[in-house]
């Protein structure tokens, strides 16, 4: 009897739901895509009607030959990728080569991989969905029609290896907007005044005043001379207890996570960068070896903008509340949730799919990352069906001459949800009111004893950096991008060199300024976060049958190639541009000129190529151009041509052993660390090196000969 073939995107995935199938269905894995746009071109076919040239990723013909021999002795061909647009394009390649005619393939689909899940989606087969796969297809070729059409303009103006992207370049924009708001940030100071207050009574609890009106206007203090004034007038004042104001307030749970919420709380609670979450997730989602249970799925489909959650998960919730917390914890109906209107609501919220593996029960099995993101899954979702939060809160005014201050204080009067989760702030964020604590008690027209009056100079801030949470929530906000697509962004512009990180936040550099600015000159409408926001709606109306792809393609690129054709002529060609300087070559006497490398700007001789010699620069407090020193080590070394002495260099791929007397004498050696090849029978040494993007590595120095790399330097032995 022939089996069932079902086939998924990972090997981890497969094994989890090989154990639900049994022996009547064999499960293989095709490992991701199969089929993509070629590398080394365009891929594209403009004149008939972009129509994609799809070839075999490299390293995949095997994996299609499997799959095919498979497909052919099976009756029935299921076809199980992820279920989003990406996991679509996968099922319409897989298709494409075992079963051309669409005789035996179904798609089925699973927001979790549980027993109950999978049997259900192989129980209810559909067919492919093509508006889903041409949405797909449709983002695929508008970024490749961006990327490859406007990163070769940047390898000619500025230099080679690096990259636009529709939806990158508007992020690295937003960022150098950000730093640009904070270059421009001129602080203001400002003073507050705090009095301490004691109300009457010997076990009374001093607490303070935040001063708030003064004549009768909101309070502005520009001056530690204005704040002296009104604190020397304040002197003999009685303050006077004018309003007392009491309110019991609710805080509701948030929402269950959505990809981009992950992402953010990840980022704010654990540290973790987009990509290590989505990583981690992942591997939760396809299954994890739980002991004898084998591997089980422990979360719902990570890539979600749903906040919806199915009955049977809330009833699971309600009752795990009501036997771990207690019934005052469990509100009379379940908590719903809106989910945003240009979300796609295709998926549940992510969740835990089995409410009997606890954190802790699992942990054993979970490597200490993934145990801490499935924590902050778990919390999460059992807090978003919790009761609010109770919290009684004071708001009290006193007069003291001209003056009025004010006192907030909170009490929580019951943690409902707080009891397992409290959702985390980005800077920036509004503190919540009462953060001052409780307040004593006081009635009105009590009269208060005052213990100090605490004038403070402030002054403003400018807006901060992004983090990667904070950007996150920036482009969800704005539409830009799909929460499936952050991860990788973020890693782009940052291997591109475009974005560093500075203690956590997100810096431009000045490759990324030069070429923010660049291409919002030439492609306005590219860098523009509205339009790339209209371009996600557009792809979503594809995916709703609402819009042709093709007609998408058609609208985007007839503006798109009359920009390209301008730019190729007119954008600034940076690798060409020379601004001369008043610094004369200490080598040839000739006039030292900034030009823009691979590290940014740097001095460079006018007389090249006779003349090679360079240098970093600065400049002083009136703006002129100071060349920077040259600092050679010495070695002790000799150099084994001409006898100079050696010293130690610093080049494209790292520091380097270079003779004294260049450029008469050219000889180089590698940088030698002095530590032995740990390579058994080798008598080199290991030398330090760099790879392309700068990253340091080390060496044999007897290579091809000995070809022993590694990242960690050894102890010397």
């Amino acid at each position: 009897m022939a089996k069932s073939l079902v086939i998924v995107e990972s090997p981890a995935k497969a094994r989890t739901i090989n154990k639900f199938l049994g022996r009547d269905f064999t499960v293989i894995a095709s490992v991701g895509h199969i089929k993509d746009l070629p590398k080394s071109k365009l891929g594209v076919d403009i004149e008939k009607d972009f129509k994609p040239d799809y070839v075999t990723i490299k390293g995949k013909a095997a994996t299609i030959k499997q799959l095919k021999e498979a497909g052919r002795g099976a009756d029935k061909i299921y076809l199980a990728p992820d279920p989003d647009r990406e996991g679509e394009a996968i099922a319409w390649h897989i298709a494409d080569e075992v079963d051309k005619k669409r005789t035996k393939t179904c798609r089925v689909l699973f927001n979790e991989i549980t027993e109950k899940a999978v049997r259900e989606a192989i129980e209810h087969p559909m067919g492919l969905d093509r508006n889903k796969y041409e949405a797909q297809q449709a983002r695929r070729v508008l970024d490749r029609l961006v990327g490859y059409q406007v990163s070769p303009i940047l390898w000619d103006k500025v230099r080679r290896g690096l990259s636009a992207g529709r939806v990158q370049s508007v992020a690295v924009r937003i960022i150098c907007d950000r730093e640009r708001e904070i270059q421009k940030f001129v602080p203001r100071e400002y003073w507050s005044i705090e009095a301490e207050l004691k109300g009457p009574g010997a076990d009374s609890t001093p607490f303070r005043a935040k001063l708030s009106r003064y004549r009768d206007k909101k309070v502005e203090i520009g001056c530690e001379e204005e704040a002296r004034a009104i604190t020397d007038g304040l002197k003999g004042a009685s303050y006077v207890v004018t309003d007392v104001q009491k309110r019991a307030t609710k805080r509701n749970a948030a929402a269950p996570f959505t990809t981009s919420k992950l992402q953010q709380e990840a980022a704010r609670k654990l540290g973790f960068t987009a990509r290590k979450t989505m990583t981690l997730a992942q591997q939760l989602y396809e299954g994890v070896e739980i002991g004898d249970q084998g591997p089980v799925g422990l979360i719902s489909y990570m890539r979600t903008d749903s906040t919806r959650l199915s009955a049977e998960a809330v009833e699971a919730a309600r009752d795990f509340i009501a036997a771990r917390y207690g019934a005052e914890y469990l509100p009379p109906k379940p908590n719903v949730y809106k989910t945003k209107k240009k979300s796609q609501d295709a998926h549940e919220a992510i969740r835990p799919t089995y409410l009997k593996y606890t954190p802790e029960s699992v942990k054993q099995y979970l490597s200490r990352d993934q145990f801490r993101l499935y924590q902050l899954i778990w919390n999460r979702f059992i807090a978003c069906q919790m009761a609010p939060a109770l919290i009684d809160q004071t708001r009290v005014s006193i007069s003291a001459g001209e003056c009025l201050f004010s006192a907030t204080g909170s009490v929580v009067k019951f943690p409902g949800f707080t009891a397992v989760y409290i959702e985390g702030k980005d800077a920036g964020d509004a503190e919540d009111e009462g953060r001052e604590g409780g307040l004593p008690p006081l009635e009105k027209g009590q009269e208060l004893a005052l213990l100090g009056l605490h004038p403070a100079q402030h002054f403003t801030q400018p807006p901060p950096r992004y983090t990667e949470a904070s950007l996150v929530k920036e482009l969800e906000e704005k539409g830009i991008g799909r929460p499936s697509t952050y991860a990788a962004i973020l890693s782009t512009i940052q291997d591109r060199e475009y974005v560093e990180k500075e203690k956590n936040t997100l810096k431009p550099t000045e490759l990324g300024f030069m070429v923010t600015d660049l291409l919002t000159a030439s492609f306005p409408e590219i860098l523009d976060v509205e339009f790339t926001a209209r371009m996600e709606e557009e792809l979503d109306r594809i995916e709703e049958g609402r819009m042709s792809w093709s007609e998408t393609m058609r609208e985007f690129y007839g503006p798109f190639k009359e920009r390209l054709d301008k730019a190729r002529v007119g954008m600034k060609n940076v690798k060409a541009e020379e601004t001369p300087t008043d610094v004369k070559c200490d080598k040839c006497g000739g006039v030292m000129v900034i030009k823009w490398g691979r590290k940014g700007k740097f001095l460079a001789c006018s007389g090249y190529p006779e003349c090679r010699n360079t240098s970093d620069f600065t400049t002083d407090e009136e703006g002129r151009v100071v060349p920077v020193e040259k600092v050679e080590e010495p070695t002790g070394e000799s150099c084994p041509a001409c006898g100079g002495p050696m010293v130690v260099k610093s080049g494209r791929f790292g520091r380097f052993l270079a003779c004294s007397n260049y450029p008469e004498c050219k000889t180089t050696k590698p940088f030698s660390t002095g530590v032995a090849c740990e390579k058994e029978g080798c008598d080199g040494v290991l030398v330090e090196r760099r790879t392309k993007k700068g990253r340091v590595f080390y060496g044999c120095s007897n290579y091809p000969k000995c070809d022993y790399a590694t990242w960690k330097l050894p102890a010397r032995g």
